[in-house]
């Protein structure tokens, strides 16, 4: 029996870009933010209603949120990714977020963006307040040479 398929094209086919993104700079929060259930409801509501499909710049998804350029896309042009907000879905319990990592591409560089401004983006979405102390370095800081690391 043969079957067919009618299904409309992903958000990522219609418009053109790769399902993965080369990070041109990560920077790990740190502590983690945890957001309740109530927060990760309003933060995941609030990017549907921006998505890039009906012309905003957030994508929601269960790995974290991507922020996309602002304004108007020209036809056969794909929208700019800039970055994203990762996170672990269902940690430390059911529907909560444990937001760890803010992640530019090559192209959020050049738009002016900082890892630091990729979160307080995505978190003004809901008013959780970002604390630019939880962000650390884009690069990790070098091992301790000194430090014996088999105790």
């Amino acid at each position: 029996m043969a079957t067919t398929s009618s299904a409309a094209p992903s958000v990522i086919d219609a418009l053109g870009m790769s399902a993965f993104a080369t990070p041109a700079m990560c920077s790990q929060v740190r502590p983690a933010i945890v957001l309740p259930e109530r927060e990760t409801r309003a933060l995941l509501q609030a990017a549907a209603r921006l998505d890039v499909s009906s012309g905003g710049c957030f994508s929601a998804g269960p790995a974290g949120i991507q922020l996309f350029a602002a304004g108007p896309v020209a036809a056969g042009q794909t929208r700019v990714h800039l970055g994203s907000v990762d996170w672990s879905y269902d940690t430390p319990t059911r529907h909560y977020a444990t937001i760890y990592r803010s992640m530019l591409t090559a192209a959020g560089v050049e738009a002016g963006e900082t890892t630091a401004s990729v979160l307080a983006r995505v978190l003004a979405l809901t008013g959780v307040p970002m604390d630019s102390s939880r962000i650390d370095l884009p690069s990790p800081p070098r091992r301790d040479p000194f430090r014996s690391w088999s105790r």
